[in-house]
């Protein structure tokens, strides 16, 4: 049983289990002493958001780490697949990043990297999760590990990103939003836009520590769609607090989903023959709208559970080089080894470029199915294992069979049941949804 790990690292509230510094400390120590392999000096790349606990938990790593004789190098303020790559580029043991993602400032999270640049396995995860509990080999002290930073690390990333695009693409001419989300990527993805030409208009770049993710950014689009049509831009790209994720909107201020953006670059890629693997994985979670696209263009969609991590993994075993989710989270693995929102904006923007045609002709590859979801809280047992849903469930398939999708799932982090269908018929699948979450809701009645 996990007691820290969850389905993306170590998250939670600043200065409560498990994000406290001592926890963070002891963080260091285990997933040092887990990957002290050989006899070379072992070196670990620590980056971080912008929140202000930042700070405190960095430094709690640091002494967690060198303790058992690990060298720190730290980044600073860095996007999470920046420092995906730096741990690969630099020949580091371990990665580690500070952030919460889309959260607010008051959280923090801890996530970890393998030498591959790849998130740590199950099995990694389990390793580390037991030497936290027993009482660490600390080194000797002519051993203990030195901690620097290094000043070009941002240059790095930068040049990295640039890479993914051909040389001969340039953005000129392209009037283009930018919303950082006062996140890690508040530098660096202003200067990726504006060296490959284009006119960038940039908000969401003047962290203070508090205000990440607050009233900007990925999940929340307003500021950015207000902006794009006030000074009539092309596009507008919004990315989240550690720039793994983006949300596209076009020029007139509609939002464009991952699932649009999946379908854009899987079809573009394939008739260029870049595209790897026969389609495009995503989740259960992505329209049905994408799969049916997809299969028009001669591609299938792979379907995983809900998760970034999970995707990865079908890419990796199906040698797909092209996966999301719907939410933003883009895995272009030709390029970087897990999301990477300013990564992702390129490709859409070298798209624009390419087709020389409004965002919103461009963004708009398929017409999504009507799709609903609901969340239904209840206070204990398995409401899922009741008769009476099951039979709902049964019904609810059997209506949409053909024409739609049922996904129902337990939360992994809270007492939730989330329904989700989707289908042609928009007031059939709202029945479906209305007629399962009641079956739930007695059940959960029935318990207390």
């Amino acid at each position: 049983m996990r007691k820290f790990f969850g389905t993306d690292g170590i998250r939670g509230l600043t200065n409560q289990i498990p994000m406290t510094v001592e926890v963070a400390m002891r963080v260091g120590m285990a997933a040092g002493a887990h990957f002290l392999r050989g006899d070379h000096k072992h070196r670990v790349v620590i980056g971080k958001d912008t929140r202000i606990s930042g700070y405190m938990l960095e430094n709690a790593l640091v002494a967690g780490f060198t303790s058992v004789g690990m060298d720190v190098v730290q980044v600073g303020p860095m996007p999470t697949p920046a420092v995906a790559m730096l741990t690969r580029s630099m020949r580091a043991d371990l990665g580690v990043m500070l952030s919460a993602s889309h959260n607010p400032f008051y959280d923090n999270g801890i996530k970890l990297f393998g030498p591959d640049g790849y998130k740590l396995s199950d099995e990694d995860e389990i390793q580390i999760e037991m030497l936290l509990a027993s009482e660490p080999k600390l080194a000797e002290p002519a051993q203990i590990g030195r901690a620097k930073r290094i000043e070009d690390a941002r240059g790095r990333y930068i040049h990295a990103v640039k890479q993914s695009l051909p040389e001969s693409v340039r953005l000129d001419g392209l009037k283009i939003v930018l919303d950082c989300a006062n996140g890690a990527a508040y530098n660096s993805a202003p200067t990726v836009f504006w060296e490959l030409g284009a006119d960038v208009i940039s908000v969401g770049v003047s962290p203070n520590g508090t205000n990440i993710n607050d009233k900007c950014g990925s999940t929340a689009p307003q500021l950015l769609q207000e902006t794009v049509v006030a000074s009539g831009a092309d596009i507008g790209i919004a990315l989240d607090g550690d720039a793994d994720r983006l949300i596209v909107v076009d020029e007139k201020g509609a939002i464009v989903d991952g699932d649009q953006i999946m379908g854009l670059i899987g079809a573009s890629w394939a008739r260029q023959g870049r595209l790897k693997g026969g389609g495009v994985v995503a989740t259960v979670m992505s329209n049905l709208g994408l799969e049916r696209f997809l299969e028009g263009e001669g591609l299938r969609l792979e379907r995983t559970k809900v998760g970034d991590r999970y995707v990865l993994e079908r890419m990796k075993e199906g040698g797909f080089n092209v996966g999301g989710e719907q939410s933003g989270h883009m895995i272009l693995s030709d390029h970087a080894t897990t999301g990477d929102g300013t990564l992702a904006g390129l490709q859409v923007l070298a798209e624009l470029v390419a087709a020389d045609r409004p965002a919103s002709e461009l963004l708009h590859q398929f017409d999504a199915v009507p799709q609903l979801l609901k969340n239904v809280r209840f206070a204990g047992g398995k409401p899922l294992e009741n008769g009476n849903v099951q039979t709902a469930i049964a019904d609810g398939e059997a209506a949409l069979a053909g024409r739609g999708r049922l996904v129902i799932r337990a939360s992994g982090t809270e007492p939730v049941i989330r329904v989700m269908a989707e289908g042609d018929d928009a007031k059939q699948v709202e029945q479906v949804v209305d007629m399962i979450c009641d079956a739930v809701k007695e059940a959960a009645n029935r318990h207390a």
